[in-house]
């Protein structure tokens, strides 16, 4: 009984040595226990990251996190200046606000607008950032500040048509907007806002895409084989997607 006792002991002992030495190792030398990524990995790596997913030092600093200065010390030569869409990374100083890990490739890029008001993410303050650009906010929502088309005109459906407003009509969560409704169905001026997409343009428009609809209509007479609710539901067809 004795025995059974001291070497119960013996393992609490153990347990709390280990418990207390681990992590006092690990802030001691800077660096990980070398085998026990293993018990603490919250989830899967991402496929652009999984060169690292059992060198958790190579973007973790124990007892701090993930550490921005490793993010952009691997993502210097990336060209954020270059091109429009992502020319406000090259002022960023905080990465995991809008970039999630060990959630596989669903996480890599969690976009969060509100992030670029905060002005502690930034190298330098908000007003002083070139893109994304800001403007005093009527609505007192930060988000009302944002100048959108300092990053999304470049791929701007409208072509630039409606202006350059785009809270007018869309918010940052989703594009869609509750109670839009498109013009009458039986417009013929499709063009004048959709452009045919490039198999159109091509063998496949009178191979596929006329035998489908049944249609010898030209490119520029959408009306005739589609309708306004979708794209792929093809007028006395319903629904089709040979993608």
């Amino acid at each position: 009984m004795k025995i059974a006792n001291g070497l119960y002991l013996a393992f609490i002992a153990i347990g709390l040595l280990i418990a207390a030495g681990v992590p006092l190792l690990v802030h001691e030398t800077d660096s990980a226990v070398s085998g026990w990524q293993g018990l603490v990995q919250p989830g899967p790596i991402s496929t652009s990251h999984a060169a690292f997913a059992d060198q958790c030092t190579a973007c973790h600093k124990p007892h701090e996190g993930v550490e921005p200065t490793k993010c952009i010390a691997c993502h210097a030569a990336t060209d954020f200046g270059n091109k429009q869409s992502t020319q406000f990374h090259a002022q960023a100083k905080e990465c995991t606000s809008c970039h999630v890990e060990h959630e596989g490739d669903a996480g890599i890029v969690r976009m969060d607008h509100a992030a670029l008001v905060l002005g502690d993410l930034w190298a330098r303050r908000p007003e002083r950032v070139s893109t994304p650009s800001r403007s005093p906010e009527p609505n007192g929502d930060p988000l009302s500040s944002l100048n959108c088309a300092s990053c999304h005109s470049n791929r701007d459906p409208h072509a630039r048509l409606f202006g350059q407003t785009c809270s007018s009509c869309h918010g940052t969560d989703k594009w869609q907007i509750e109670g839009f409704r498109h013009p009458s169905v039986n417009s013929t001026e499709c063009s004048q806002c959709h452009q045919a997409p490039p198999s159109h343009y091509m063998m496949h428009f009178t191979m596929v895409s006329q035998r489908v609809a049944g249609e010898k209509a030209s490119v520029e007479q959408c009306y005739a084989c589609h309708t306004t609710d979708a794209w792929n539901n093809i007028r006395r067809v319903g629904w089709y997607d040979h993608h």
